[in-house]
């Protein structure tokens, strides 16, 4: 693993795979893939794409997934619940702006928000894919943008006060 890491590609990639995870996403793959010595720019570009991956698949299955998992293991059936809760809850500001309300709900880096739980609202409010991934894919941009500013500024501000 540490000969994976030592080489730009493998920096790269672990950036990539990281930000595909929920709740991590983006937002903590730039700047783990800072951490990791990678350029800022590099890291925001292999967070995007590694969040971006996932969310098509998020919007076309996860009801399928949902029901196949209510039906073979029934004791995840409240997980199940919550996250679709989550998603109907969140989903109603969407619901009255519609694109616009999508691309701000990722757009706001804040803990709750972000790609997976838009792709969620956009599946549970059969927003067409067409539709919900330029508005995702724009709050992810805006959100990389502000985290990419954050990460590079508290970098600034650590290297200036050692």
């Amino acid at each position: 693993m540490e000969a994976f890491l030592d080489t730009q590609c493998g920096k790269l990639l672990a950036t990539a795979a990281f930000s595909m995870l929920p709740v991590v996403e983006l937002r903590g793959g730039i700047p783990f893939g800072v951490l990791l010595g990678l350029h800022p720019m590099a890291a925001f570009f292999a967070s995007f794409i590694g969040n971006m991956i996932p969310l098509p698949f998020i919007i076309i299955y996860i009801r399928r997934l949902f029901q196949w998992t209510r039906r073979r293991f029934p004791r995840l059936e409240a997980l199940v619940d919550r996250l679709e809760r989550k998603a109907h809850l969140k989903g109603q500001t969407v619901l009255k702006y519609q694109n616009l309300g999508l691309y701000l709900f990722v757009a706001v880096p804040l803990p709750g928000t972000g790609g997976w739980t838009g792709a969620l609202i956009a599946a549970f409010l059969d927003i067409r894919l067409r539709n919900a991934i330029p508005s995702i894919l724009l709050g992810l941009l805006t959100a990389g943008l502000i985290v990419l500013f954050l990460t590079v500024f508290a970098g600034a501000t650590l290297s200036a006060a050692m």
